[in-house]
This record gives C-alpha cells, structure tokens and sequence, in this order.
C-alpha cells in the first residue's frame, strides 16, 4: 500500500475523489482515506503546514498502515531561473534549509548526529513520475533534483538565492524533507513531488494564489498517471 500526502485539502481533495469506497480514520487530527485509485491500494492523507505535521503523518502511516512507500505531493516555490510557474520538480533528495547547528560544527541543514543531511529519494519512483509527468503534462518541464524545506514561506529574493547557493536546490516548501527522514529512519522509499506554484522571489505573495490551482492540476493529473503504472 502506497501513501500520499499532501499539506494542504487542495492539495488532496481531488484525489480523495477518485478513490472507491473509502475507509475514513481520524488521527493526531488528520483524516486518512483508505482505498484505491487507479486499482492501487492507497492511502491519502492532509498532513496540515510544516515539518512537524509533516512527520508525525508520516510515521503514522508507517505505524498503522504499513505503507510501502511515500509519496508527498503539493507545490513549492521555485528557486531556480529555469524552473517556471507550472512546472514540476521531482526530488532526488531533500534537505531542511532552516537546520543550524553550527555552532557545534556541522553544516548548514545537517542535523546533528545523524550523519547526514540529504535525504536520498527513491530511483525508481522518480523514473515511474519522470515517464508519466512526460505523458500526463506534456505542456510543461519536468525537473528532477534537490527539494529544500523549512518551516518558512520564502518570499524574497535575498532568502532565495541564499538557500538556492548553499543547498544547490530546485525549489523550496515546508514538508518534504520532514517526509524524507522519516521515510530514511523507517527504511521505506519515498518521492516528493512538487509542482510550481510561484517563483519563490520578490513575487511570491502575488504569483502563489493566481497560479495554485494550475499547479495542483498538474500534480494531480502526474499522481493518476503514477497510480496506473505503479
């Protein structure tokens, strides 16, 4: 069983109704919907905003569901010049830009005695969504590379570019990296998915409501393709 996670109901809401009969639980706050789309057992879910959301929801599907996986979609904030409003970046990993502990001598976003602080995504689910965002958006570009999450609504240029320079990421949101590490420390494969809704500079307050539900349309329609083929 696979599940998927968004932050937000929009994020979601579409993919609730596509499922057959669901089963509906309510835990720690969140409402998890059982069933199956496309054939495949799933198990969506509306973690809320954040990292803390974000994790609990995901070791709660581990806990009592027994997924085989995670995918996390929604929409994120470019970073990059190239990667427009609309489009859809993959993760290859995710990093928490809002991580320091320098002062004890590790990195920027390494979190201290872990050993690590990029959390690999799973190969073979980006290859499934690379192929798929390809067929099911064939108007817009597919990206793969690093997501960087924080608990922070990134909307200026200066704080842009500074977590673009330091992390080398292709976007940034508020969930996926919280996503990843419970997904590296319950050694199941995860995939963040996230499609443009902003440009994550100076214009973000103004891009993000006009251009959110063309974004969610995209991640919907790549979740689809994903589910027939998985």
């Amino acid at each position: 069983m696979l599940g998927i996670i968004g932050a937000m109901d929009v994020e979601v809401k579409k993919l609730r109704e596509m499922m057959e009969d669901p089963e509906i639980q309510t835990v720690a706050g969140m409402t998890f919907y059982q069933g199956t789309i496309k054939g495949k057992a799933v198990v969506v879910v509306r973690s809320g905003i954040g990292k803390v959301n974000a994790g609990l929801c995901s070791q709660i599907l581990v806990d009592r569901y027994h997924v085989s996986g995670i995918i996390n979609t929604g929409i994120a904030g470019s970073l990059r010049n190239e990667v427009n409003v609309g489009d859809i970046v993959l993760a290859t990993d995710a990093v928490q830009h809002d991580v320091d502990a320098a002062g004890f001598g590790y990195q920027p976003g390494e979190i201290p005695q872990m050993g690590i602080k990029e959390f690999p995504a799973d190969a073979h689910l980006r290859e499934v969504a690379v192929r798929c965002c390809q067929r099911a958006n064939p108007d817009i570009q597919t990206f793969c590379g690093r997501v960087a999450s924080g608990d922070q609504f990134i909307n200026s240029r200066e704080k842009k570019n500074w977590i673009r320079d330091t992390f080398d990421a292709y976007c940034t949101e508020m969930e996926g990296a919280a996503i990843a590490q419970a997904a590296y420390l319950n050694q199941i494969p995860y995939l963040i998915v996230r499609a443009i809704s902003d440009k994550a500079d100076d214009s973000a307050n103004v891009d993000y409501s006009e251009f959110e539900a063309k974004a969610v349309e995209h991640s919907v329609r790549l979740m689809a393709a994903m589910l027939e083929e998985l």
